[in-house]
């Protein structure tokens, strides 16, 4: 398991997409970065549009969110696999998945 949760962030840090440092194409960079595992429930991240499991983290404010996301949080190394995000990136990200 955890060498194909590894195997799966691997992948999803080399694809090489490239972003406009003006604009962040969120839906692209979460295809990048997250959705090897809060697409698909990997190593206990909650999954993107599911509301339930999303609700109590989004209760901890967006602050805390950034700053869990920059830190890692069990699984999840600090800055996700988006190693070039910023705050506002990341705030970003975060809705995308939550909705």
């Amino acid at each position: 398991m955890k060498k194909t949760l590894l195997a799966m962030m691997l992948a999803a840090a080399t694809t090489g997409l490239s972003l406009n440092a003006n604009a962040l194409d969120v839906e692209a960079k979460y295809k990048q970065t997250c959705f090897a595992c809060h697409g698909t429930g990997a190593a206990g991240a909650p999954k993107t549009a599911d509301k339930a499991a999303w609700e109590p983290r989004l209760k901890q404010g967006m602050a805390a969110m950034v700053a869990s996301v920059k830190s890692g949080k069990n699984a999840m190394p600090p800055g996700g696999l988006c190693m070039d995000c910023s705050d506002d990136d990341y705030a970003a990200l975060i809705n995308f998945m939550s909705k």
